[in-house]
């Protein structure tokens, strides 16, 4: 039986591999490293292989469960910098808030009501603007989540202009699990990025893109994209 030391172990060489990798990539494509953002999900990742990544110093998390992410938050030190990633439900919306009072960033915004419904209780209970994305389906695919790239520009205007406590920050998107249809998900959101800054009047640096897993980062890095 490996022993926890063991396991955390990998997890630290883990994160320094992907962050090697990042920076290579960034350096083929005239990138700078410092600016791409790394968001490493931790799901179903136990809280002891969470803290010998943060020990490493990394500092950004991604949960792609309210309930998880409520779980892991407080056993883990203030400074993290959680990023909600998964599919949103209404009525999770005040257990997420509430639970991770250092939660920066919801990626996943997909219509009008999730948008109105965190807008209403990041309101009533106090808390600074929160940070979002807006989901994009780029890929088509019924089984994912996301406003669909014809609505992006009207969603984004939704919450720029509609919803004062919440800060619209870009785009995100999930793409196709398969690396042939990948640079074309990438080249959509990038398409729905130029749109959505042309609406609302503000240049493209100031609208992030977060797309790329495990198995297309670097992709996502080469394509001038924020990382997730």
């Amino acid at each position: 039986m490996a022993s926890s030391a063991a396991i955390d172990g990998v997890a630290a060489a883990a994160l320094r591999s992907v962050m090697q990798r990042v920076q290579l990539a960034a350096q083929k494509s005239g990138r700078v490293a410092h600016e791409i953002r790394v968001v490493a999900v931790s799901k179903t990742k136990p809280v002891s292989v969470l803290r010998q990544v943060y020990d490493a110093g990394h500092r950004c998390f991604g949960e792609n469960y309210v309930q998880e992410l409520v779980e892991k938050a407080p056993q883990l030190p203030e400074d993290i910098e959680w990023h909600f990633i998964g599919n949103l439900q209404s009525n999770k919306v005040k257990p997420l808030l509430t639970g991770v009072p250092n939660l920066a960033m919801v990626e996943s915004v997909d219509d009008e009501k999730i948008a109105n419904r965190l807008d209403n209780v990041v309101a009533s209970i106090g808390r600074k603007p929160l940070k979002v994305l807006l989901q994009v389906n780029t890929s088509g695919e019924e089984s994912k989540s996301g406003v669909e790239p014809s609505g992006c520009v009207e969603l984004a205007k939704h919450v720029s202009l509609g919803c004062p406590n919440l800060e619209f920050c870009g785009l995100m998107t999930i793409g196709m699990l398969d690396y042939t249809s990948t640079p074309e998900n990438f080249k959509t959101l990038a398409n729905c990025r130029t749109e959505v800054c042309k609406a609302l009047g503000i240049p493209e640096e100031q609208c992030e893109l977060s797309m790329g897993m495990s198995a297309d980062f670097e992709l996502a890095v080469r394509t001038n994209l924020m990382l997730s």
